[in-house]
């Protein structure tokens, strides 16, 4: 197969920051899009207009984000001023369809930013843009191709709605049955979370030298966790040391976990298959064993993940400079406490909502994967 560069068969029009006393959200101008944080599903978001304007897109160009995150892309529906977060890609129709080049790009994710430069905000130049090999074929193939990545990526987008309406779905749940958790409608006693704590600890620091590719237990960062879940396909394999600092750390089943810095209050419940394999808690979580008799814990982890948990997690950080908390903060965290049995009949409704969610989750990783072969195929 032949190739030719993109500058061959695109006219690239890299932004330019114009003067900023000319930005203005009150519609003067042409509207003004800086980088990737303006971008949506498909076409920017206008947040910004610009009276004065440097660099310009026209209708349908492609806007690729050449800083960090170097890549995104975006169709321009109007004519507009990029700065210099952007660039606008105008394809010779002659030569090469918008859409075959957006495709293309879109695979080439990992290559441009392999090839951004610069110690704080990685970036790509024309240069990088304009060296991008594409494949010679013919326009009927280039339409072949996009159709069928526009149905395939189609797809992908409306299983990744599937999933996020299923955790709106238990959300709605939770206020249906037990009311707006801050104003606690049904009046259910409020306790504080030390009332029913039986255990709370820490997890560790230093454990790099017990991260190994072929360890037999798991190390949790606060990567993996989150709302109410914990997630083990990206989890770090570790060979716990026998000490007491292991012992301390390593979580049982029905153990819940808290984020206690950064993104604070991300919750997750060690599941039987997580504490079987063996597992250890980072220093960024802290751990958790309630009375069960009196709580759930993954009743705990969706109160704490509700509006009534994150604002309490707001209120009690340590630090305006960096987001902490500590361990008092954590036992005087309230929760309303239903009856067990209510408690216990949201649970059972979650875990059949998680059973439909594995099904999508399993229908849009085969997708995913077939969209990768075809973009391997058509453009590797």
């Amino acid at each position: 197969m032949n190739y030719v560069m993109l500058k061959d068969v695109c006219a690239i029009n890299m932004g330019q920051s114009p003067d900023s006393k000319s930005y203005n959200d009150t519609g003067d101008g042409v509207p003004f899009f800086q980088g990737n944080a303006d971008f949506g599903a498909r076409y920017p978001v206008t947040r910004k207009w610009c009276s004065e304007p440097t660099k310009m897109a026209a209708p349908n160009d492609i806007l690729i984000s050449v800083r960090a995150p170097i890549g995104a892309m975006n169709y321009a529906r109007e004519n507009c001023c990029i700065g210099r977060g952007l660039a606008a890609l105008t394809p010779d129709k002659s030569k090469a369809l918008p859409e075959f080049i957006f495709w293309l790009l879109k695979g080439k994710n990992a290559e441009l930013n392999s090839k951004g430069t610069g110690s704080t905000f990685k970036a790509i130049s024309r240069k990088v843009l304009e060296e991008i090999m594409i494949p010679e074929i013919s326009l009927e193939k280039q339409i072949e191709f996009s159709e069928i990545l526009e149905r395939v990526y189609g797809v992908i987008q409306a299983r990744k709605e599937e999933l996020q309406k299923l955790d709106e779905l238990i959300k709605a749940r939770f206020v249906e049955m037990f009311g707006d958790p801050i104003k606690n409608p049904k009046k259910y006693p409020i306790h504080q979370l030390s009332e029913h704590i039986t255990s709370l600890t820490s997890g560790s620091r230093g454990w790099a030298q017990y991260c190994v590719n072929d360890g037999r237990e798991w190390f949790i960062t606060i990567k993996n966790v989150k709302d109410c879940h914990i997630i083990t396909d990206n989890m770090q394999p570790v060979n716990a040391p026998d000490n007491a600092e292991a012992k301390r750390t390593k979580v049982q089943e029905g153990d819940l976990l808290i984020s206690i810095t950064a993104d604070l209050g991300r919750t997750g419940v060690v599941t039987k298959e997580i504490a079987e394999h063996g597992a250890y808690i980072n220093q960024h979580l802290s751990c958790i064993r309630v009375n069960k008799e009196v709580l759930n814990p993954l009743f705990v982890a969706h109160y704490m993940e509700s509006p009534a948990g994150k604002e309490q997690f707001t209120a009690k950080n340590q630090s305006a400079v960096k987001a902490g908390l500590n361990f008092n903060a954590i036992n005087s965290l309230k929760l309303i406490v239903p009856p067990m049995k209510e408690q216990k009949n949201f649970i059972n409704f979650v875990n059949q909502v998680d059973k439909s969610k594995v099904k999508v989750q399993k229908a849009l990783d085969e997708t995913q994967k077939l969209f990768d072969s075809l973009m391997q195929q058509y453009f590797g």
